[in-house]
């Protein structure tokens, strides 16, 4: 009995780490032009691609991934920031964003 309890502990221990939110850096940009600003961050560009109907990404590492709430990364268009959010496939689910 005590092992069962002790090895449900740690198995739950386990998935709520995994569950957590983590720290992510990287840059805003938009689906048009991607990581394709990795370089120079043209906030001009990516603001009007997103006034232009593309909507805005999140790039880290080389990867591009798509924001589930794009009005929470708006003032950071073509910004360096980090996201406080969890990666869900090719999407972050985000919690805050912060420059």
């Amino acid at each position: 009995m005590k092992r069962f309890v002790i090895a449900s502990v740690l198995a739950l221990s386990v998935f709520a780490l995994t569950s957590m939110a983590a720290e992510l850096k990287g840059y805003i940009s938009d689906e048009k032009c991607g990581a394709k600003h990795a370089k120079d961050h043209n906030a001009k560009c990516v603001e009007g691609c997103v006034k232009g109907g593309a909507a805005p990404v999140f790039v880290t590492g080389g990867k591009v991934y798509k924001v589930d709430d794009a009005a929470k990364v708006q003032d950071h268009l073509g910004h360096e920031v980090t996201i406080t959010g969890e990666l869900s496939g090719d999407t972050v689910k985000i919690e805050s964003v912060k420059m």
